[in-house]
């Protein structure tokens, strides 16, 4: 049972990075590769804090959300600059420089060693609390007059501009939201696995975070969390294959992206109108459909 409650926590968190990414990729259109780098932040920050200054848990947990943010506006404010692919080679290169910094302070964090000894404290309840935290910000950033701009922003940039959109802004605002959720999620699971080490953060971590929204569908928020929560339970469901684990999951991901590029859900969302569309599906199955019934919103 307690594997099976650490699994489900760890899902949790998961899910609560890979709303950091879907924000940032889903609303503005921007790819980045250094999410793991503002987890590192958190994480180290959140452990080093409580365990070396004594800093209660809970503001120890705050005060990585804190760091991971103001490193994203310092970050962001020249890197955002960037156009196309060169902004999600800086964050690449931004996620790796944080990592490297880690090890080499070795006195403080023990490098590659990494640091044990980390008191435990996140359980189920508090990463679905913080779930469902992230999840109703982003659903309201989305709807939110922010979120119709950004998405503007994703569809023409040079329209957005014409139309009074302060596009810098909106996507600094956005990168610094984005490195938030993924800072909260460092922090919890710096103080699930009572062991930290950088690579843990590498650069695998964000392109799996990557993978995890467009499987989902890059513009769905309900898509992204069904998709973290498959992507994350299957590697666990297919163990008894061993090594061939890895190479099955690589292919189904790719056969997903191949033969639905959209995603599982596109850019539907389950919403009043996937209740009415059932509804409806089950009234026709009586004899009588109710007009006006539509499929997913």
């Amino acid at each position: 049972m307690s594997y099976y409650h650490d699994l489900a926590t760890l899902i949790g968190i998961q899910m609560i990075a890979v709303l950091g990414v879907f924000v940032l990729t889903g609303l503005t259109g921007l790819m980045s590769f250094g999410q793991g780098g503002f987890m590192a932040l958190a994480a180290y920050t959140a452990a080093l804090s409580h365990m070396k200054l004594g800093v209660p848990w809970p503001l120890s947990l705050l005060l990585g959300v804190v760091v991971s943010s103001v490193a994203a506006a310092l970050f962001g404010y020249p890197a955002l600059r960037l156009k196309g692919d060169f902004f999600g080679l800086a964050t690449f290169g931004f996620g790796e420089a944080i990592t490297a910094v880690f090890q080499i302070f070795t006195q403080l964090t023990g490098g590659s060693m990494g640091m044990a000894g980390i008191p435990r404290y996140t359980n189920l309840w508090l990463a679905l609390g913080g779930l469902l935290l992230a999840i109703y910000l982003v659903a309201n950033l989305k709807r939110s007059r922010l979120g119709r701009s950004s998405l503007a922003i994703r569809g023409d940039e040079l329209a957005a501009e014409g139309l009074g959109v302060d596009v810098f802004a909106h996507r600094l605002q956005v990168f610094v939201f984005s490195a938030a959720l993924a800072g909260l999620a460092g922090g919890m699971q710096a103080f699930l696995i009572n062991y930290m080490d950088p690579r843990i953060f590498n650069w695998t971590t964000s392109v799996e975070q990557v993978i995890v929204v467009y499987f989902g569908g890059v513009n769905s928020l309900t898509g992204c969390l069904i998709s973290a929560v498959i992507l994350s339970t299957l590697p666990e469901l297919l163990q008894f294959l061993r090594e061939w684990r890895v190479v099955l999951y690589g292919i189904l991901v790719i056969l997903t992206l191949i033969l639905r590029p959209q995603g599982l859900l596109g850019d539907h969302e389950f919403g009043p109108g996937a209740l009415r569309a059932l509804s409806g599906l089950l009234t026709r199955r009586r004899g009588s459909a109710p007009p006006g019934a539509t499929g997913i919103d």
